[in-house]
């Protein structure tokens, strides 16, 4: 199997039918209303803008979650090599909605109702979200086979739900009942970081082999060397929301440790990922110049430029520095405008179907 040919391939075998990958659009969107909350420097009518964009991600997830449990092709997406890799994608959504619920929709739901349905979809986010980690890399192992070329930024989403569950989590661990309810859920969340950390940097080491000792990917899995920007920087967002949360569930020796791994871990890993960012703008403008078409994985350009400007924004609120605040506002002009981009083409595929399958 050849990894420029992946995606193609995987979009021809769907027929038309909804996979798991476009969930990826209630990631994109979801972070944009996400990233928004946690700017550290605000703007007039933002906030108002961000819960609109939220109250539509909702909808959105609505609407594909009752139309990819209908179209009953859940076995058969799990026994694809391509598609089995953005099972990843439908955790993310259900944790990134429940997050814009506790941060924006308190403000049209109430915060009871906000607090309750953030429990609700975490909690499902999180038990999918540990399910594909485990059980797609088992897959891969026992059932997958894959020539030496196969590794692409696809086969890190299975493993980035954790992380995600780790950084929504934290805005929990406040709400949870005080003892050990408590120090449960923050020292589960901090387990979680270490599980989808981990995963992530060995499978950014089999992307960096296989993208220095084969071709230069091409089309449409260009978009997805972007995953790693996303998955390193959801581990500075986590380190940056457990530290602010930790004071309230262990002692303050312990706190004060949790505090100085979020600045020293976060900036470290901060720095990786930008490293990270600069090899995914690279590919991607020469893969332009080419010619790029457009494909479900252009909304791995969105939730990846997201978790830059959580992660930015979490170090500007622990560092002071007026560098960071404005490398968050750049990095999130730069995800809106992206975001447009995408969901306008989204929107114009999603016509073109409608119109095809009425012939």
């Amino acid at each position: 199997m050849h990894l420029g040919d992946q995606p193609d391939e995987a979009n021809g075998r769907e027929r038309g039918r909804l996979g798991p990958g476009w969930f990826a659009a209630v990631m994109g969107s979801g972070i944009v209303a996400v990233a928004a909350a946690t700017l550290p420097r605000g703007f007039p009518g933002l906030s108002e803008a961000a819960t609109v964009v939220w109250a539509g991600t909702a909808v959105l997830l609505i609407v594909l979650a009752g139309s990819y449990i209908g179209q009953r092709t859940l076995r058969a997406h799990a026994g694809d090599p391509v598609l089995a890799q953005f099972f990843g994608a439908p955790p993310v959504a259900l944790l990134t909605v429940g997050a814009g619920t506790l941060l924006l929709g308190r403000r049209l739901i109430g915060e009871r109702a906000a607090v309750d349905v953030d429990w609700v979809l975490w909690s499902a986010g999180t038990v999918l979200g540990l399910a594909t980690a485990c059980t797609v890399p088992y897959v891969m192992v026992t059932r997958h086979r894959f020539t030496p070329d196969a590794a692409f930024g696809g086969w890190l989403l299975p493993v980035v739900p954790p992380m995600v569950s780790a950084a929504t989590g934290a805005l929990l661990v406040p709400r949870a009942p005080a003892g050990q309810v408590r120090l449960a859920l923050l020292l589960g969340c901090y387990s979680m970081l270490g599980l989808g950390l981990v995963a992530v940097l060995l499978v950014l080491a089999m992307v960096y082999s296989r993208l220095v000792h084969h071709d230069a990917p091409g089309g449409a899995v260009v978009p997805t060397v972007w995953i790693g920007v996303g998955a390193l920087d959801q581990a500075v967002t986590a380190l940056g929301t457990l530290a602010t949360a930790a004071p309230s569930a262990l002692p303050d020796t312990y706190a004060r440790g949790s505090a100085v791994a979020a600045l020293l871990g976060g900036l470290g890993i901060w720095g990786f990922a930008l490293l990270w960012l600069v090899l995914a703008t690279t590919l991607t403008v020469r893969e332009i110049r080419r010619g790029l078409p457009f494909a479900a994985t252009w909304w791995s350009f969105i939730f990846p430029l997201g978790a830059c400007v959580t992660g930015t924004s979490a170090l500007a609120a622990r560092t002071g520095s007026q560098l960071f605040v404005w490398i968050a506002v750049v990095l999130y002009a730069l995800l809106v405008a992206a975001w447009a981009v995408v969901a306008w083409h989204s929107l114009r595929h999603a016509v073109r179907q409608r119109e095809r399958a009425r012939r």
